[in-house]
């Protein structure tokens, strides 16, 4: 008998409501689109507006499906605001919503936040001359720890705050298991990097003043070890965010320690296109969570404009996650339907939302959000 897998749904704040109902609404014709594919959806209000009205990020229901229930999670955006530019914070000053987001990172032990990079046609990218097979690499970054351990605080002498401490982990296990998810991930790409087809993976650090990056690099060189026919390439990240703009199909996958790739994944992004087509996964060795990367954007929240294509084509990455896991070749089939509806209704170029109607898109008529999502569905259904 097929299984029937569980997907928890965390819509969250703001577009994303909007961005993850329509990939959910994908994800649905998708499975009815594949014979024997089944899986069944799990909706939990979360986020900033979520512990504005009930004092909490998420019920303790929810965060308990989440990690003895669900065979997958969907993450939209969390953060509200109580006025523009006011966001609402925890009484630790955290924003509303990043227990939703961090906490699961820790509790589930998603140790790798996996960033794919690619350029879509009828996608435009703000580097000149570049064409879809120019640019198609893998961001992996180190999850649970580094700058974002919740190790911080500040030092006050009277009301004001006088300094504030953030302090930076890194350790050989979590540098070693997530240099490792880079190279399995190297080898398992059906393509090496566009420029020469080399299976590469690029460790990106501060080693020449940092003592943490110096071990995250030396770890690397031992993990390497043992995948002799994948090229090691190195690069400072100041040099490499130069590297990535000046010649972005050397990349292959790129690991990384977390600061450091939180801020290369928007680079990565803007040269496929915005945040609007940039999904991500944070993934384990049992659990994984896949998520648009773009923000809640509250001030777009309700008005049907934001780019749904990013939280669709994390519910693409879902599918291929769920089938590599439990080696169904059904889920790959599904996710292999969405994402040739996905360049089919970019490559046309009609139906997309206002942040791609830009360059020789500039005089199409923006579509809103719910307009994409169907546009995908009707070609998935006519495949």
């Amino acid at each position: 008998m097929a299984r029937t897998y569980k997907i928890q749904v965390l819509p969250g704040d703001g577009i994303g409501i909007e961005t993850v109902a329509e990939a959910v609404k994908v994800l649905k014709v998708a499975e009815e689109e594949t014979r024997g594919l089944n899986l069944t959806f799990h909706e939990f209000s979360c986020g900033g507006k979520h512990f504005l009205e009930t004092g909490e990020e998420w019920s303790a229901e929810a965060k308990a499906f989440s990690q003895n229930e669900a065979d997958a999670i969907l993450l939209g955006a969390v953060g509200w605001e109580r006025e523009p530019g006011e966001p609402i914070r925890r009484s630790d000053g955290q924003i509303a919503g990043a227990d939703v987001v961090l906490g699961t990172r820790s509790e589930l032990d998603l140790y790798a936040n996996v960033r794919p990079v690619k350029l879509y046609s009828g996608v435009p990218t703000p580097l000149a001359d570049l064409v879809p097979s120019d640019v198609d690499f893998v961001i992996v970054r180190e999850n649970t720890e580094g700058l974002y351990v919740p190790i911080r605080g500040t030092l006050k002498r009277g009301r004001d705050a006088e300094s504030g401490v953030d302090v930076r982990v890194i350790t050989r296990r979590g540098a070693g298991r997530v240099s490792r998810f880079a190279f399995k991930l190297a080898k398992k790409r059906k393509h090496g990097a566009p420029t020469d087809g080399q299976k590469r993976v690029t460790c990106v650090d501060k080693s020449n003043v940092l003592d943490g990056c110096r071990l995250f690099r030396k770890v690397f060189r031992e993990v390497a070890n043992d995948f002799p026919r994948i090229d090691t390439d190195f690069a400072y990240v100041d040099a490499w965010t130069m590297w990535c703009l000046r010649r972005p199909s050397y990349y292959d996958v790129v690991v990384t320690s977390n600061m450091f790739g939180d801020i290369i994944s928007d680079l990565g992004a803007a040269i496929q296109g915005g945040m609007g087509v940039a999904a991500g996964a944070n993934i384990g060795d049992g659990h994984a969570m896949f998520e648009p990367i773009h923000g809640s954007a509250p001030r777009h929240a309700g008005k049907q404009r934001a780019n749904p294509i990013a939280a669709i084509l994390a519910g693409k990455m879902l599918l291929e996650w769920l089938g590599d896991k439990h080696k169904d070749r059904r889920c790959h089939r599904a996710a292999e339907k969405i994402e040739f509806a996905v360049k089919a209704v970019l490559s046309a170029g009609l139906t997309r939302t206002y942040d791609l109607c830009v360059g020789p898109f500039a005089k199409v008529e923006p579509s809103t959000t719910g307009m994409v999502g169907s546009a995908i569905t009707e070609l998935i259904r006519a495949q």
